[in-house]
């Protein structure tokens, strides 16, 4: 099956390698696109560098990769909180250090021509009763909504789209949060797109992963892939989870997605190239069986 959209590789999936190295192993590969997680040790927008920035750039259109910006690096905010602060922190100075993350991952990548960036809610202050997805009118809504619409009017004047992932355990879990979180936003929000992760449909229950592609075909701008057991948030290489990858494939394909799906292992950095090797072959041969 012929995909409009392009298959790519986060590089939390190469955390020992080399920036440099970690894109001309994905492309060795076959893919045709990166997702690139700054961090501290590569493009760290906490300490830009420009030469950095541009040589990136440079090997990018050398090597015929498109980039997307993923905003998922564990402690480079903090060194002793993962993933914090964020937007849901009680603290607004601790919620504007996050807004500032997202704008300088903007900026990045506007410098690296990349037309996306993905992001999250973030974990709820603890003692937080419920999630957006099960409290459509949750009281927290507000913090959020309000430091996406900063992030989203970022964004426009850098001619960077914003996909909004639900991602398991946070304040937005699931596809419904996501739809209730643009129906707080209104107007301020009609510009935000989804990134929608197909093994998380199996996490979440939300199947099969055809409805969901169907239902938010219009905001999904982003695909995250990996395999993942049924009521486990556990990313595992594709074919030993519960994800029926041929049929999430091709709902991509029937609905026109023409994005970037970036396979998402970060805790198999420890096998990389195999990782890799044996991702892209899983993908092509889905898409094939797709058909």
């Amino acid at each position: 099956m012929s995909a409009p959209f392009r298959l790519g590789y986060n590089t939390n999936g190469l955390p020992f390698h080399r920036l440099e190295e970690a894109l001309v192993l994905v492309e060795e590969a076959g893919f045709e696109a990166v997702a690139i997680t700054p961090d501290v040790g590569a493009l760290d927008p906490m300490s830009p560098n420009a030469g950095e920035v541009e040589g990136t750039r440079a090997l990018l259109d050398d090597l015929g990769l498109e980039a997307t910006i993923e905003t998922g690096a564990r402690f480079l905010l903090d060194p002793r909180a993962k993933h914090r602060p964020n937007l849901m922190d009680d603290a607004a100075a601790a919620r504007e250090r996050r807004v500032d993350f997202y704008r300088r991952c903007i900026d990045l990548a506007a410098d690296l021509d990349a037309r996306v960036v993905s992001l999250w809610a973030g974990a709820a202050p603890e003692g937080t009763d419920g999630t957006l997805d099960d409290r459509p009118d949750h009281p927290l809504v507000d913090r959020l909504a309000e430091g996406l619409d900063s992030v989203l009017r970022h964004a426009r004047g850098a001619g960077v789209r914003i996909a909004f992932e639900p991602e398991p355990g946070m304040f937005v879990e699931r596809p419904a949060g996501f739809e209730a979180l643009v129906g707080r936003m209104g107007h301020a929000g009609q510009d935000l797109g989804m990134t929608l992760d197909l093994g998380h449909c199996a996490v979440t229950s939300d199947l099969p992963v055809r409805s969901v592609v169907d239902r938010f075909a219009d905001r999904l701008i982003h695909v995250h892939v990996a395999d993942c057991p049924a009521g486990v948030h556990q990313h595992l290489p594709l074919g030993e989870g519960d994800l029926d990858l041929v049929e999430a494939l091709g709902a991509l394909v029937d609905v026109g997605f023409d994005g970037v799906a970036a396979v998402e292992l970060s805790r198999d950095g420890h096998r990389a190239p195999d990782a890799l090797a044996a991702s892209f072959e899983a993908l092509t041969r889905a898409l094939t069986s797709a058909r």
